[in-house]
């Protein structure tokens, strides 16, 4: 049996509404595992590429990105998510975070941000992680 870990989630974004509150919990219990955070700032703070800020008025508590393997793949995912019950919250295309993003917004049944996101050409350091658990 093995996984493979690192394919699917890109990041996740929370919006919360104590961010004092939250830094204080998941500094708790992320650093109980073994995590610093990687960036912090008045108004977020970062675990690698799990993001926390404050809002007092937001549209969605939960935003989850999924790694897509290019353009083609991004409209394919905004594309089903249209046609089975999502609502368009950003279409394809372009956007300025860093150059080559390429990504796609749409808002769950449940009213969450998901997001399809390609890279642009990049080289990975590998896949994935693959973890074989060990036989007792």
């Amino acid at each position: 049996m093995e996984f493979h870990q690192g394919r699917l989630i890109d990041h996740v974004h929370l919006r919360v509404a104590d961010l004092r509150a939250s830094k204080r919990f998941y500094q708790a219990v992320l650093g109980a595992l073994g995590h610093q955070p990687t960036y912090e700032t008045d108004e977020f703070f970062a675990f690698d590429e799990f993001f926390v800020d404050a809002a007092e008025d937001y549209r969605t508590r939960v935003h989850l990105a999924f790694q897509a393997s290019g353009p083609d793949a991004v409209q394919r995912f905004y594309d089903a998510g249209l046609a089975n019950g999502g609502t368009d919250n950003g279409p394809p295309g372009e956007r300025s975070y860093h150059p080559g993003y390429y990504a796609a917004f749409l808002l769950d049944p449940d009213g969450n941000n998901v997001e399809a996101v390609h890279h642009g050409p990049n080289t990975r350091s590998s896949a994935d992680v693959v973890v074989r658990p060990l036989e007792p």
